[in-house]
């Protein structure tokens, strides 16, 4: 998803709580900061999907459960609020949760030339400070590569990218697949619509 920040004056993340549930579009926190999350491509989208859609069956064999854009994840109970493309938690604390996800292990953010430097920098950063968070994924829109940061020893975070035609491994839920299904269906590349404005009309 895009994001726009929304307002210069900084806002408490008791105050953000209460007052984002009212409004009609999602909003991150970070810092006091409160970020509108806007649309965002067909392709992000897509992605996103077929990324759930692979690991739904899997996750929930073993008691864990996906969710996809909508639900918001506390990095930080006073700092930071955010809605990844996908979370999994397998805590059994999240299972029945209903505002937020507090306990994630695996994260996947799909990447756009407007969410990437904040995904790779600020987000990520928060996301490391959670104890649960085992795996952070980035998918990239509009080319075939994704990148899992996997925690290893102390605050060592192991980097392990893929291109076209590798087999993907989520480490933190024992799950492997084609690269292909990530992307499947999924156009790439820049989208020319310099023409829609001067098509005939069809009679």
């Amino acid at each position: 998803m895009i994001a726009n920040p929304y307002s210069a004056t900084l806002m408490t993340a008791e105050a953000y709580l209460e007052w984002e549930q009212h409004q009609e579009i999602r909003h991150e926190y970070e810092q006091g900061e409160v970020v509108a999350m806007t649309g965002g491509t067909i392709p992000h989208n897509d992605i996103a999907l077929n990324v759930y859609t692979a690991l739904r069956p899997h996750i929930r064999d073993r008691g864990c459960r996906g969710n996809v854009a909508d639900v918001k994840v506390q990095a930080n109970p006073q700092s930071a609020y955010y809605y990844p493309d996908v979370v999994v938690s397998c805590d059994p604390r999240d299972l029945n949760a209903r505002k937020l996800i507090q306990y994630p292990k695996l994260i996947v953010e799909v990447l756009s030339p407007s969410t990437e430097a904040r995904d790779r920098g600020e987000k990520f950063a928060a996301y490391r400070q959670l104890p649960s968070l085992q795996e952070y994924v980035l998918i990239d829109s509009e080319r075939i590569s994704v990148e899992c940061y996997r925690r290893g020893e102390g605050r060592l975070w192991l980097y392990s990218p893929y291109i076209e035609a590798d087999p993907i491994t989520f480490d933190s839920i024992e799950f492997e697949c084609a690269i292909s299904l990530l992307y499947e269906g999924v156009s790439l590349g820049i989208e020319d619509l310099s023409g829609l404005g001067d098509r005939p009309e069809e009679r």
